[in-house]
């Protein structure tokens, strides 16, 4: 939407603010979903049912229900403890959002997984549609 005339300036930009804060407002409770370990909710809360996510270069995890399975396999299976998850910069421009974290878990076979991640995402009908984490 764009309003036309030289002292609307002011108005358009407020428009693309508003526009943009949806997409920073789940942002802001998926971080805190998981700074508290609450990954199942915010997986359930905000994944689209046609999402993919994908680690790095691997192929992309299919589907919703594939990867909360995935992620329930994986929190039963090999994490003891979580530590923590820390976000550190975040952008959004329309439908994209990037950020970098900071994931620290204690797995059960006694390792400390240190995971820094830069998080690409794709937003599509107010849901998480592709998302990407490149690891440091």
């Amino acid at each position: 939407m764009e309003i036309v005339g030289s002292n609307n300036k002011l108005i358009n930009n407020l428009i693309l603010k508003k526009m943009a804060n949806p997409i920073k407002k789940k942002l802001k409770h998926i971080h805190e979903l998981l700074a508290e370990a609450k990954f199942i909710e915010a997986m359930e809360t905000y994944l689209h049912d046609e999402v993919e996510l994908r680690e790095a270069n691997g192929e992309p995890k299919k589907g919703k229900q594939f990867n909360l399975d995935f992620e329930h396999d994986f929190i039963n299976n090999q994490l003891e403890e979580f530590i923590r998850y820390d976000v550190k910069d975040v952008a959004v421009q329309g439908n994209n959002s990037f950020y970098t974290a900071e994931m620290e878990l204690k797995l059960k076979d006694g390792s400390t997984m240190l995971s820094e991640q830069v998080v690409a995402t794709q937003w599509k009908d107010g849901k998480i549609y592709r998302e990407r984490y490149y690891h440091a």
